[in-house]
């Protein structure tokens, strides 16, 4: 890991000194008088699964845990906040999978509360995957531990520093308790991105350079949002439309961008220690003159600087009818790579001799396997076998190191990664209390319109009133 530089406060620990310290009393908490079995470890036992969160993500896990082939393995309960989302998926799966399907009315789960109830369908040692809007992470990945269960979460895990030191601790607490967790930044688990890492550590490369990353394309997901319309609460609308609003998902930059900004880093094997960034909302209206009511900007340039100096450059855009470049690219002293060439992950990874990627490359990758399947393969496997997994501290570095970006978009400072860590602005506090018909962590102000990014207007706030 990148040596850390500076705190903006000598009382808020370093990222090191924090990652160290989690580890001696995390295991205190919700661990306290449990003894844990080595449930399904070596056998063939029937794993059951439960989904809290049933869009499309959801859904896709879903179909990849019950494709898995190392035993039987069944989906026996649901939860979400809308009756829609878990019936369409409901629907969906029960299509290919209705072998594998189990999950009769009374353990399909509606409400804010849902989650614990699907939980409370499971056994010790089962998995439940967590794939709702990433704020909620911590909250029912803490219930998880103490249900004693397996887990899947999506990317990303945190969206602001007080969740990621959360999620840190609570990964320490799964490690401790032997519960195995994956997280859904599948990129580590595509084949030729695997074999590119090990051909760079081999020093295939040379020295790393500089990296570079581009998602850019039309709006995609719910980037952008008109007007609440007066027949849905705050509270619901920003959650069925999250890729909108920060706090409950770190806008499109943490969701859309993770992706790039993780693979490239795991090919320098390090993370940044600060970012500066520019971003700007060039279209505020829909065609109509409509206002767009969410919190993003429609682009995004990220320079991020690891310890030894290496740039890493990521570029993000979503602008109708603009150039669409969505790949990723490292650059050495004895040649380059293309890492993704497509997308967030599609091979064929190549490495060529010099910096030019129009030759012909020097070694090109063949496997085409799906990475998606292969890191549930891979979860799957470590609890049958009873073998450590947990992917939860990665999840967390690389979800800071976006949310480093992102802020450093939103106000226009330069940011650490343990100004990013330790920034005391939860998005949405004390979302374990939330209850249906409550208000949204985030309100419209006097004007009647919710807040957005104004860089350089107040250098420790992405927004505020």
């Amino acid at each position: 890991m990148a040596k850390n530089m500076s705190t903006d406060n000598n009382e808020n620990p370093s990222r090191r000194q924090f990652l160290q310290a989690t580890g001696g009393v995390a295991a205190a908490t919700v661990l306290s008088g449990f003894t844990f079995p080595n449930v399904h470890a070596g056998g063939s036992d029937l794993i059951q699964v439960a989904l809290v969160g049933c869009g499309g993500r959801g859904s896709g896990a879903a179909a990849n845990a019950l494709s898995t082939k190392t035993g039987p393995i069944k989906l026996v309960a649901m939860a979400d906040a809308f009756e829609d989302r878990l019936s369409a998926s409901y629907d969906n799966l029960s299509k290919t999978f209705s072998d594998r399907m189990d999950v009769p009315a009374d353990r399909k789960f509606l409400g804010w509360d849902a989650y614990k109830h699907a939980m409370d369908a499971l056994r010790p040692g089962d998995i439940v995957i967590l794939t709702t809007p990433p704020a909620f992470r911590w909250v029912h990945f803490q219930y998880a531990i103490s249900k004693k269960l397996n887990v899947f979460m999506e990317k990303p895990v945190t969206v602001d520093g007080p969740a990621s030191k959360k999620m840190l601790k609570l990964g320490e607490e799964a490690s401790a308790a032997n519960l195995k967790v994956g997280v859904g930044l599948m990129s580590r688990h595509y084949k030729p991105l695997i074999e590119l890492h090990d051909r760079i550590q081999h020093g295939q490369l040379g020295e790393i350079l500089v990296m570079r990353g581009y998602r850019m394309h039309g709006p995609a997901g719910f980037f952008n949002s008109l007007p609440k319309p007066d027949n849905i609460s705050h509270l619901d609308y920003q959650v069925r439309r999250f890729h909108s609003f920060l706090w409950a998902s770190g806008g499109n930059f943490n969701d859309f961008y993770i992706h790039h900004i993780d693979h490239l880093c795991w090919m320098k094997n390090a993370w940044p220690v600060q970012a500066q960034a520019l971003g700007g909302r060039h279209y505020k209206t829909n065609a109509e003159g409509i206002p767009f009511v969410d919190q993003n900007f429609d682009t995004y340039s990220v320079e991020y600087t690891f310890e030894d100096g290496t740039k890493m450059y990521f570029d993000g855009r979503c602008v109708e009818g603009a150039e669409g470049i969505y790949s990723s690219y490292v650059h050495g002293t004895k040649g380059s790579a293309i890492a993704a060439r497509a997308n967030d992950y599609n091979g064929p990874a190549a490495i060529y001799k010099g910096q030019n990627t129009n030759t012909k490359p020097v070694w090109q990758s063949t496997d085409n396997t799906n990475p998606y399947q292969n890191e549930w393969d891979s979860l799957v496997l470590a609890v049958r076998n009873d073998k450590p997994y947990n992917e939860v501290k990665r999840g967390v570095e690389a979800s800071v190191t976006s949310s480093m970006g992102r802020m450093a978009a939103h106000t226009g400072q330069v940011i650490t990664f343990d100004q990013m860590l330790n920034c005391d602005h939860e998005f949405a506090p004390n979302l374990d209390q939330l209850k249906q018909g409550d208000d949204s962590p985030l309100m419209p102000g006097a004007n009647g319109r919710y807040p957005v990014p104004q860089p350089g207007m107040n250098p420790k706030r992405e927004y505020w009133y």
